[in-house]
């Protein structure tokens, strides 16, 4: 069941038997000059809904497109939030959510750089209920989709060189495999992009100057992207499921 595309009286009725929901969330950032500014938030969306496609019982969340995008700012059509408003709209996001009676709430993550900032988010929404001595009626879970079981293992294996940091082939691939008629090509040089910290937008521009690390972005096919989809949709299945039956003490 897609949210977004449901009624509320669906939903209600859906969370008479099914407590866990499943949130994508991702980024609107560059991704070099083949690779979708969308990329980031697009792939969990993809993975997510391929997966309600599977088990109509899946309940899958809007998209929360926008994240911790500070530094691409420098390369145009790159949307970032701040980190308290980030923290503040996923808090928001988590407690609608529970209010109306979701117990398990799961993030599928498309982007590394959010990672610290979800978790901080976490921390601090448990926080509240641990200061005012409550157990909350929810539990949190993050998974960024190439973690997924197999999933890094088979990436690794379709591109054993210029996978890279940013702008894989792996997650250009899985959005080349939804949307084909999006595929865009370039002239890289280098064909596999440096690697290098990552700190400020101009400090990144001028490290990066087409905005990969590390990366062959032309490696990528919409065969590969679905070989990826399709090892990724069981295994978060499984994983939502493992979580929504987890024993709490």
């Amino acid at each position: 069941m897609l949210m977004h595309l449901s009624s509320w009286p669906e939903i209600d009725a859906r969370l008479k038997t099914v407590k866990t929901v499943v949130v994508p969330i991702g980024s609107n950032e560059q991704h070099g000059p083949t690779g979708l500014l969308g990329t980031d938030w697009l792939c969990p969306e993809i993975i997510a809904h391929a997966a309600e496609q599977s088990d109509e019982q899946l309940v899958v969340a809007p998209t929360f497109n926008i994240g911790m995008a500070q530094h691409h700012l420098a390369f145009a059509g790159t949307i970032s939030l701040r980190p308290s408003t980030f923290m503040a709209a996923i808090t928001d996001w988590v407690m609608s959510l529970q209010r109306h009676g979701f117990e398990r709430i799961y993030f599928l993550n498309g982007h590394g750089g959010n990672v610290a900032t979800i978790e901080a988010t976490f921390a601090e929404i448990y926080a509240e209920w641990s200061f005012a001595e409550e157990r909350p009626p929810f539990v949190l879970k993050l998974r960024n989709w190439w973690d997924l079981p197999g999933v890094n293992s088979l990436c690794n294996r379709l591109f054993p060189v210029g996978h890279g940091m940013h702008a894989t082939p792996s997650e250009i691939a899985v959005t080349q495999a939804a949307y084909p008629d999006r595929i865009k090509t370039a002239d890289y040089s280098p064909k596999i992009a440096p690697n290098g910290p990552i700190r400020d937008a101009l400090d990144y521009r001028a490290r990066f100057p087409d905005g990969r690390i590390g990366s062959d972005p032309m490696l990528a096919s919409p065969e590969h992207g679905q070989t990826i989809i399709d090892a990724a949709v069981p295994a978060l299945l499984k994983d939502v499921a493992d979580f929504s039956s987890e024993v709490l003490p």
